[in-house]
């Protein structure tokens, strides 16, 4: 019900609404930004405690590990990160780089990787691994299903419970259509570099349309024969891309800056973390860019805390914090290493403007175009970028299903396609609004949704964080 309110809302009184969602959007950045800054920080210590101590050898059910090591990994990427790492991985070192956060010795290249990796690295993967363990703990070993009002004491009122799953779900829809639009949006972006085309909507239509059709797709076929099937192509299509850049760099100074870079975060996290004296970059900063990412991993991490934990039946505790913590942290950082890099030795060579680094949408084409066989690399990223469409919308729905479904770890299929379907109406009748109406940023808007429906998630960390630690002291 509020699901459909929020939608005929924004239907019918589109200015109105997303004038409001930008009003609250930075209010919660605003008056909670240094509370999410907080709560990063120790969720990842927590994590780490976890990862440490003996408790760590504990498991998720009894039987062994369901998917190899590389499978599992390759899963849990595509869904937590999937194409933004294609989305930002020229934009955002670039702007770090011309618009350096903080004023210190570090020099610019490596502040500009140092601030990207801060974004991208163990705070976000921390929020996603707190969410998949507990929630892993509460369907393997204590036999509850999968939904999230199990997260809180069994003596709280109904109408919270009730009230915690549906809005579980409206974040979840939110967060599928936001990436979609996004994603949708670059890629048309991308394929015009290739194909004269002009805008239209029947382009998109057509493009979502694949989309959704092979997401719904892959979601019945089922974790084993669908998503870790596309999860293993994207990454290694991405490895693939990636060496692809870095045998045309210069490879030493890209470790060089790699290293330089991945030190000087482990030496400032913690200050940057909680944003003390020199490592403040500011208010402006902050709500724009470090507030806006924790509360946008916060808003996805019931999602896919949800997914991570639903495929990582027989790990130990200590497996799932190394393995969803650091590993993913690490491939990332090494990824904005080698784009990032490069962009910033374009930028100072004069081969490409700065401006023309401006847009998250076609910086990524831009940069391609100045290495060998610049359409075959387009194809390529054109193929991620609906692959990790793809595995971010069937997980998705998979997740949606077993929401629907009464926390069946198995979801019927109908639950899928009824899922599939609406995800896709809501998805075109969005994109259609920000045809319509280019002028009131669509596209960002539905993203800042995720800041707002974030707040709850943080409260609810707290609270099943102190139930995790009060279960396990009692066992």
């Amino acid at each position: 019900m509020v699901l459909t309110l929020c939608v005929c809302c924004s239907f019918l009184y589109p200015n109105l609404t997303f004038q409001y969602i930008e009003k609250v959007s930075v209010w919660i950045r605003d008056i909670f930004g240094q509370f999410y800054l907080i709560l990063g920080f120790l969720i990842v210590v927590f994590m780490l405690v976890v990862g440490l101590l003996p408790i760590g050898r504990k498991r998720l059910g009894s039987s062994k590990p369901v998917y190899g090591f590389w499978s599992w990994i390759a899963m849990l990427y595509s869904a937590g990160m999937g194409a933004g790492i294609l989305f930002r991985a020229v934009q955002e070192p670039v702007f770090m780089y011309l618009n350096s956060p903080l004023k210190t010795q570090t020099s610019a290249d490596i502040m500009a990787l140092e601030y990207t990796f801060f974004h991208w690295g163990f705070t976000a993967w921390g929020f996603y691994t707190v969410f998949a363990l507990i929630i892993g703990h509460l369907i393997f070993n204590l036999k509850q299903p999968v939904q999230l009002s199990g997260l809180i004491s069994k003596s709280s009122p109904g109408l919270l419970k009730v009230s915690l799953n549906g809005f579980t779900i409206l974040a979840t829809v939110i967060g599928i259509v936001s990436a979609i639009a996004l994603g949708v949006k670059q890629i048309e972006d991308s394929a015009q570099l290739l194909i004269d085309f002009s805008d239209s909507f029947y382009v998109t239509i057509l493009l979502i349309m694949i989309v959704f059709t092979f997401s719904t797709a892959s979601s019945v076929l089922g974790l084993d024969k669908g998503i870790k099937q596309v999860s293993n192509f994207n990454i290694m299509l991405t490895t693939l891309l990636l060496i692809f850049v870095l045998i045309q760099c210069d490879i030493l100074e890209v470790l060089e800056r790699f290293i330089s870079s991945f030190w000087q975060y482990i030496k400032d996290f913690i200050p940057m973390s909680l944003a003390l004296g020199k490592y403040n970059p500011g208010k402006t900063f902050l709500t724009d860019w470090t507030y806006y990412y924790w509360a946008f991993w916060l808003a996805w991490a019931p999602f896919t805390g949800v997914f991570i934990a639903r495929i990582s039946r027989g790990r130990s505790y200590r497996q799932i914090v190394w393995g969803s913590l650091l590993v993913p942290s690490i491939a990332s950082f090494f990824w904005f290493s080698v784009f990032g890099s490069s962009a910033i030795d374009m930028l100072n060579q004069d081969i490409v403007e700065p401006e023309k680094f401006n847009s998250a949408f076609d910086a990524l084409s831009v940069f391609l175009q100045q290495f060998l066989w610049p359409n075959l690399s387009q194809i390529v990223v054109l193929i991620l970028l609906f692959g990790f469409l793809i595995t971010s919308l069937d997980s998705g729905i998979f997740v949606l299903s077993i929401f629907s479904d009464h926390g069946k770890q198995n979801p019927q299929n109908s639950h899928k396609i009824l899922w599939a379907i609406f995800c896709l109406l809501l998805s075109l009748g969005f994109l259609y609004i920000g045809f319509i109406l280019p002028e009131n940023n669509v596209l960002s808007t539905v993203s800042k949704v995720l800041v707002i429906v974030s707040l709850p998630f943080a409260i609810l960390s707290i609270v099943m964080i102190f139930n995790f630690i009060k279960q396990n002291l009692k066992s």
